[in-house]
């Protein structure tokens, strides 16, 4: 049916409608509590949605059906993980933080560790929110990048410059929102975008299956003779090596999955943020065990969603759809079949949500560098006005650097052969610099005798040696043959390697003096 003016003005009509509604629902913000945690009063429920919109809208909306598309279901056994890591985070980690006793993980190693762990956890805080939400932006960019391509705007650029044009007007947008809304606005927005990508991806899976002349059984059968239906996976005749470095195999997914979860929802500040809005210990652990099983289950829609698009392109290529990555076969569909006017309420929906995610990571980012690094160097006497202010304009700074992360992620996406689904990207990053900080906040709660200088040690060394057992370019460059684990695996291992450094430097230092 392709893309209409009428879906064009639909777009454009509701993002700003949910910028105004965002800034409406905001209130005013008279201090840096009001900006940063909505006064604590944030209901259980509606936290739960944004933790869940935050944290999965753009990537699942736009990944997950392409994961389903090219392999099967064992994505899902992930989901068993995460919501084992948040269970035990509800009940070992917010007791103390909603109690007051760790503000921030970060303020938790200042006191444990001192000042310079802090920084250095907070700068890692930063670099994975910098890198993960690079690639956030740049998966926005894919369905209005088709919308320019399909509809015959913009002709004679390539896919870089549409993909680079896309980031901009999703970046401009979200940040001019982050910078006059709060944590208030973007909460009560998550909630109404979330009812509404998920109605549209409903609407667009009914349409989809009305579409499908093989008819819904005919179809599973289909999908099970090709292996697509497969859901576990226990790496039963691998080896060792292979085991540990296949993603989807139920241990590892599941082991993996779990460590994740509780390095992302019990130390990211980003989570931890959302859940003290509640100022409530028992909402809070409501709204985050919640999350995981609506979170799982939003995965299995869109799951479905990509063996419903395998049946019904019959599993064509992706070059022979015209599109130059996977990550573009549901958009595609969209822009191709919705209706007029409902193809553009659902790309705007996707668009809103994903500019919420944008702008909280914007907001966390901005209270982290204002309260772990720039404050204690230039303002520890601020007042909050003047907290407030400089964390508006860390927040600019913020929107532009990440512009420029997703620009890298463009050209890294379009420049190769074989490159991983956006989803896999992104949790992999995440993955890879969550393992440090859940190590070292671990050693500090559990291990009594190590000090500032064997979490320096231990923090760094699990970071570097991660290096060797990822997979990528720079693994060319490392002397030896690379241990490749899965993404999975990277917050475990890291983390284990933080504490036995550390603990193995307490004790020769010890020998030493």
């Amino acid at each position: 049916m392709g893309f209409t003016l009428l879906d064009g003005v639909i777009i454009v009509l509701y993002l700003v409608a949910v910028a105004v509604f965002g800034i409406w629902s905001a209130g005013t913000q008279k201090s840096s509590t009001d900006y940063f945690l909505g006064g604590r009063e944030m209901p259980w429920w509606a936290i739960l949605f944004s933790v869940v919109a935050t944290e999965t809208s753009t990537l699942t909306f736009i990944s997950i059906p392409a994961v389903a598309y090219g392999g099967n279901l064992l994505f899902l056994q992930l989901t068993i993980g995460y919501i084992l890591g948040r269970i035990i985070v509800a009940i070992w980690f917010l007791p103390s933080y909603v109690k007051g006793e760790m503000t921030t993980a970060y303020q938790f190693l200042e006191k444990r560790f001192g000042s310079g762990m802090r920084k250095a956890a907070s700068s890692t805080f930063i670099v994975t929110r910098l890198l993960a939400d690079g690639v956030r932006l740049f998966a926005t960019a894919i369905p209005l990048a088709i919308i320019f391509r399909f509809a015959g705007v913009f002709d004679a650029w390539g896919d870089g410059s549409i993909y680079l044009l896309a980031i901009s007007v999703i970046a401009v947008i979200t940040l001019i929102y982050t910078f006059l809304g709060g944590i208030k606005a973007v909460i009560w927005m998550d909630v109404v975008q979330m009812v509404v990508y998920i109605g549209g991806a409903l609407f667009a899976l009914m349409l989809m299956l009305s579409k499908i002349d093989t008819g819904f059984a005919e179809s599973l059968s289909i999908l099970s003779a090709e292996g697509k239906l497969t859901i576990l996976n226990f790496g039963g005749g691998l080896s060792i090596q292979e085991f540990l470095a296949d993603p989807y195999v139920f241990w590892v997914a599941v082991f993996g999955g779990a460590v994740f979860s509780i390095a992302s929802h019990g130390t990211d500040q980003l989570i931890v943020q959302r859940l003290l809005a509640t100022g409530n210990l028992k909402s809070s652990q409501k709204a985050l065990v919640w999350s995981g099983i609506v979170a799982a289950a939003q995965f299995g829609l869109f799951l479905f969603i990509g063996l419903m698009l395998y049946i019904f392109y019959s599993g064509a290529d992706i070059a022979e759809l015209g599109l130059r990555t996977t990550d573009e076969i549901f958009a595609k569909f969209i822009v191709d079949q919705m209706p007029v006017g409902v193809a553009g309420l659902i790309i705007a929906s996707l668009f809103a949500a994903a500019m919420s995610s944008l702008s909280s990571s914007l907001n966390a980012l901005a209270s982290s560098t204002t309260y772990d690094i720039i404050k204690p160097i230039f303002g520890s006497e601020w007042d909050q006005e003047r907290e407030l202010w400089m964390s508006r304009m860390t927040t600019i700074g913020w929107g532009v650097i990440l512009t420029g992360s997703a620009f890298l992620f463009t050209w890294l996406q379009l420049s190769g052969d074989e490159q991983p689904a956006i989803v896999e990207l992104g949790l992999g990053i995440a993955s890879y610099t969550y393992g440090g900080l859940l190590g070292i906040f671990m050693l500090g709660r559990l291990f009594p005798h190590p000090d500032k200088t064997d979490a320096m040690i231990g923090f760094f060394t699990g970071l570097i040696s991660l290096l060797f057992m990822v997979e990528g370019a720079l693994q060319q460059f490392l002397p030896g043959e690379p241990l490749t684990i899965a993404w999975p695996l990277y917050t475990l291992v890291g983390g284990v390697i933080v504490i036995a450094v550390a603990n193995a430097s307490f004790y020769v230092r010890k020998w030493i003096r």
